[in-house]
């Protein structure tokens, strides 16, 4: 399997011990996506750092407009290197309350419908990343291959 990684990303998972040819390419959307399929699959990855980061001034405007871009795309999710619960108790650096974090998070998810996956460490983001892109390409695949059937093989 192959998976695009943004030229932007600036710790790009390895998906070492996956079956996975990494290949770095500009995309229109997020940090990681498919081939052939950049401008419906995006997941975007976030340390907790960055993602409070990103909830403040100017960073908070860019990262808007990328929750907006990908609000349309088959697949597009948040993924966090590090649990819910490291923000709802304040574990980061910045100035930003843990409760102003925490319902600025519930609100992209309802205002953009992105699901943002709490996914404890860096492993566990790199796993639900590798998850969510190869079952999209095999359900992609089984849809392929309905429709194929529904036509009668043509």
């Amino acid at each position: 399997m192959r998976i695009l990684i943004d030229t932007r990303e600036q710790l790009p998972f390895t998906f070492a011990g996956y079956e996975v040819v990494p290949e770095v390419v500009g995309l229109p959307c997020g940090d990681y996506s498919l081939p052939g399929f950049e401008d419906r699959v995006a997941i975007e990855r976030k340390s907790l750092e960055d993602l409070v980061g990103c909830l403040m001034g100017s960073n908070r405007e860019r990262f808007e407009r990328e929750l907006y871009k990908g609000r349309h795309y088959d697949l597009f999710a948040v993924v966090v290197e590090a649990p819910l619960s490291a923000v709802s108790q304040g574990r980061y650096r910045s100035e930003m309350k843990a409760e102003a974090a925490l319902q600025s998070i519930i609100t992209f998810q309802v205002r953009y419908r992105v699901p943002f996956m709490w996914c404890g460490n860096r492993a566990g983001a790199e796993y639900v990343t590798h998850g969510l892109l190869s079952k999209y390409l095999r359900e992609i695949g089984k849809r392929y291959e309905q429709a194929v059937k529904t036509q009668g093989g043509k």
